[in-house]
């Protein structure tokens, strides 16, 4: 037995960061698990006594809720003891607080010149005593990089991460002891650029000065000796200041580098009467070099462009390796796609998104310091040297999380697809969920954080991530009177309140809360989560439905009337009224969940009206819907509008709009992430997994063959002859609608229905022809739930599946097709398909009472058949209705060829296939596996 993980508010030793609502979990791993006690203690540093210690409590959880006051500057030891009847392990970890509430004795120091790009600010100091312990705690406007003795403090960049600036910014604490401990004479060095709080940002171009007009720092650094004295260093009057060597820098901009410019002219800081109040420990998961990539191939492009290819898009930026003399001048442009061979940056709009550099002669690594770039593709100018690929690398870059969930299958473009999912995320998780990485945009939309937070919940460890972002959108809310603006930080923006955007004010707390169990985010956002209702129900213009305002709608949908709006066909007001319903009933359970009894009360009828007034005003009393979209059937199977008795009629109202749509999506950033999933978990699990598997436009799989590393924003953002769609917002790196991949977690590996925390969940795998064999896994708070199955291709077309459950997990196992059928789980028989499963890892075998061979149907295009010898030939023997297309052999290739032989028959009379043909040809059709799986074995 071994405890493996333990994680402090879901961060691995943090240091510095806001630690409100103390939570520490553990993950067991053992042979065999039995009954077992846990129990936790905690001492500060120098404290010889526990200062918090519980009985041996039964392991009924993972983790322990501490309420304990903490105190500023303070290091805490934690150790977690498991023991059974036969053995006891234990493991410990620190944490440590920053200045909390502590007031602060550094004053902001800034250079009078508020025009440096880049300001330095330098204090030189002396330890005559030996250091046992030092901590820095520092912070910058706009973004800085620390330097004791010419080193980097910290292995982050762009601190201190993005935030309404004017409210509250993030303090970083850095532990310095073993740098100071080699010499006695330092210099402490701060280094500043514009960033997110000065420089040029914003939507459609972006303004200067959002939140400020100059760059400032402020740090204390703590010291404590061997003999246990103490002394600090502030920012303050004898601190110096100059201008540095990056001559200009900003997000969309990028950054110019001159190193040939001395540091010198050193002059005496401001000092700053600039308020400290709203400095507070961080929350921001630290920005970081998660993996580098090598160059791989440089290209001469047909107008004679220098290109390097990284063969992956991704955000961060370029680094190399400088071998060019004194004076030369490179400059390094970033780009996601080629056009005819040829550099292309056109969709980047107003981002000049460039890095130059003025080398100083040395041979040394180069990269820039306040900027970063979404890119694949860089174009090299101003060299006197030849490029090699050696000499370069992109350092990607995102928020520190650890990646906990994926999925593989026997299909490699689906495997392409997930692996553009996640790099999506990584290239947007950028300190907050941002829409794209690469173009003049780069904000924290509310929208796409939304509809993506689940898939990004299954993908990586993002509840720190969120609970830092659910602070950024409550400060907005706190200035907007409860209305939640597009994008948080909103960047001196105040437009806003539209659904599913604002939502997000409700459904990421929510969310985070049901995957991790942690309620500690509903608790940080409750009363904003109360207030975005409450706007909504104070500006509604029609009661108990929302009504008469501004909406995106079915964004960027493709079934809308105007194509010049990208709002899509489905009724603007019913969506914004499903998803008043739906936040009014996550206001009502998180009440219930903190304790708000009233709350949970007021919020639950309020929930109920709002459904009632949906269901009067658009769905009849069958069932029906007036609005017949795709969108609108995937909102109401979701959210349950209607009674269990009309879901039936639903469904079968969506699989028929399909079918008028050649079973492809029409849908918007609204409707995508559902289809799937209400198709999949109401009994058309073959239908989704179709459509999930087109290749054609519009479809995932399009991009994916159109050579795509990143899900982009339209379905079609690159046109089929690899030109750019000329109607403009074409980012390649988007992830919205690879929020897909929730239903690959929950539909394909089966990981369903779940407890908050993962206690408890529901292993329902859906197997389909099309993917035959499914591996993944998704690392619970308990630890990794593991799922892989393959379907035979032995005359039984038996089923097998690997399980392993972790340590405090019970699995809910609901295999399909398995009614009364004999089921083999580690050689044990076990009748039916249900059954619990506790920790272990188990080999399921079972045939199924149907098989999953793909067959063809009544409704399979003509030229699919065609294309199937030995099938036409038997089709041949009952009818020759085939003589049509060997006739006209270009008529298959046409629309023709896409209708099924029943459509052809009734479109084109002079075929005439009698009633009695055409149904044995349908018959013959239903017996016949396809081609494909036949030449499979």
């Amino acid at each position: 037995m071994q405890i493996s993980d333990i994680l402090v508010n879901h961060m691995h030793a943090p240091l510095g960061f806001q630690l409100d609502n103390l939570r520490l979990e553990f993950k067991v791993t053992a042979a065999k698990a039995g009954q077992m006690t846990k129990q936790l203690t905690i001492w500060a540093t120098d404290a010889n006594q526990p200062l918090y210690q519980t009985t041996k409590l039964p392991y009924d959880n993972n983790y322990f809720d501490v309420e304990m006051a903490l105190q500023p500057r303070t290091q805490y030891h934690a150790e977690i003891t498991v023991q059974t009847a036969a053995e006891q392990t234990s493991a410990t970890t620190t944490f440590e607080t920053g200045k909390m509430a502590e007031a602060y004795s550094a004053k902001w120091i800034a250079n009078a010149d508020k025009d440096l790009q880049n300001t330095l600010f330098k204090r030189n100091f002396e330890t005559a005593k030996a250091i046992q312990s030092a901590r820095l705690y520092v912070t910058g406007l706009g973004v800085y990089e620390a330097y004791l003795d010419h080193q980097k403090v910290g292995d982050e960049y762009l601190a201190p991460g993005s935030t309404d600036y004017r409210k509250w910014v993030q303090v970083q604490t850095y532990d310095v002891t073993e740098p100071l401990q080699t010499q006695t004479n330092h210099e402490l060095l701060i280094s500043t650029g514009d960033g997110w709080y000065k420089g040029t940002f914003g939507f459609d171009g972006g303004q200067e000065c959002i939140y400020g007009d100059q760059q400032m720092a402020l740090a204390e650094l703590h010291l404590t000796y061997t003999d246990g004295t103490q002394a600090v260093i502030n920012t303050d009057d004898q601190w110096q200041t100059t201008r540095g060597r990056i001559t200009k820098s900003a997000i969309y901009y990028g950054e110019d580098l001159d190193d040939t410019l001395p540091i010198g002219n050193w002059q005496p800081v401001t000092v700053l009467t600039k308020a400290t109040t709203m400095l507070e420990d961080r929350l921001s998961l630290p920005i970081k070099i998660q993996e580098t990539l090598p160059a791989k191939e440089l290209i001469e492009t047909p107008a004679k462009e220098q290109v390097l290819d990284f063969r992956q898009n991704q955000a961060g930026w370029l680094e190399f390796y400088n071998t060019e003399p004194k004076g030369t001048k490179l400059t390094f442009q970033m780009g996601e796609i080629l056009q005819k061979g040829n550099f292309y940056r056109d969709n980047l709009r107003a981002a000049r998104a460039s890095f130059t550099y003025v080398s100083d002669g040395q041979a040394k690594w180069v990269r820039p310091h306040f900027t970063y770039f979404g890119y694949r593709y860089v174009k090299v100018t101003g060299n006197t040297q030849p490029l090699e690929l050696k000499n370069f690398r992109a350092a990607v870059m995102y928020s520190d999380m650890a990646l906990t969930g994926s999925i593989q299958t026997d299909n490699a473009k689906v495997n392409r697809l997930f692996q553009n999912v996640l790099w999506g995320q990584k290239s947007n998780f950028f300190d907050v969920p941002t829409d794209c990485p690469q173009r003049d945009e780069r904000l924290g939309w509310t929208g796409d954080a939304d509809i993506f937070s689940n898939t990004a919940a299954l993908n990586m460890n993002v509840y720190p991530f969120f609970k830092k972002y659910a602070k950024d959108m409550a400060v907005e809310q706190a200035q907007h009177a409860g209305m939640l603006t597009m994008y948080a930080p909103a960047m001196g923006v105040d437009d806003g309140g539209a659904a599913v955007w604002g939502d997000a004010a409700t459904i990421i707390p929510w969310n985070m809360y049901q995957t991790y169990g942690d309620p500690a985010i509903i608790k940080q956002n409750y009363a904003s989560m109360k207030a975005w209702v409450d706007w909504i129900t104070a500006n509604t213009k029609t009661a108990n439905l929302w009504t008469g305002m501004f909406q995106f709608g079915d964004w960027i949908a493709l079934d809308g009337e105007n194509p010049a709006l990208p709002t899509g066909k489905t009724d603007e007001d019913f969506i914004a009224s499903v998803y008043y319903a739906y936040s009014s009933e996550i206001v009502a359970k998180s009440a219930q969940l903190t304790g708000h009894k009233a709350d949970a009360a007021h919020y639950a009828q309020l929930a109920a009206d709002i459904r009632a007034a949906i269901q009067n005003e658009y769905i009849t009393a069958n069932g029906r819907l007036s609005i017949d979209t795709q969108t609108a059937y995937a909102l109401t199977l979701y959210f349950k509008l209607v009674p269990e008795s009309q879901l039936e009629r639903v469904v079968s109202d969506l699989v028929a709009r399909l079918k008028k749509d050649n079973d492809h999506l029409q849908t918007g950033f609204v409707g995508t992430p559902f289809i799937c999933q209400v198709l999949s978990k109401y009994g058309h699990h073959d239908l989704a997994t179709k459509i999930f598997m087109l290749e054609d436009f519009p479809s995932w799989l399009y991009a994916v063959n159109m050579g795509a590393t990143t899900v982009w924003e339209r379905w079609n953002s690159v046109e089929t002859d690899g030109s750019m769609n000329p109607d403009g917002m074409n980012s390649l790196n988007h992830y919205s609608i690879g929020a897909i991949m929730e239903w690959g977690y929950k539909y394909l590996l089966g990981i369903d229905g779940h407890t908050p925390g993962y206690q408890e969940v529901t292993l329902k795998p859906n197997f389909n022809y099309r993917l035959k064999q499914v591996a993944g896994h998704f690392d619970t708070p308990y630890g990794d739930l593991q799922v892989a199955y393959q379907v035979e291709s032995d005359a039984e077309h038996r089923i097998q599946l690997t399980v392993t459950v972790p340590v405090g997990v019970t699995a809910h196992v609901d295999l399909p097709r398995a009614t009364d059928q004999a089921v083999q789980v580690n050689q044990q028989a076990h009748q039916g398909g249900q059954f619990d499963l506790t920790a272990g890892t188990y080999t399921i075998n079972y045939v199924p009472t149907q098989d999953y061979v793909g067959r063809y149907n009544a409704e399979t295009p003509a030229k699919v058949i065609l294309q199937d010898a030995e099938l036409t030939k038997q089709i041949d023997q009952i009818d020759p209705v085939l003589d049509f297309f060997r006739n006209d052999p270009s008529a298959a290739e046409g629309g023709l060829g896409t209708m099924s032989l029943t459509k052809l028959n009734t479109l084109l009379p002079f075929i005439n296939v009698s009633a009695d043909h055409l149904a044995a040809i349908n018959q013959l059709l239903a017996q016949t596996p396809l081609l494909s799986e036949r030449t499979s074995k």
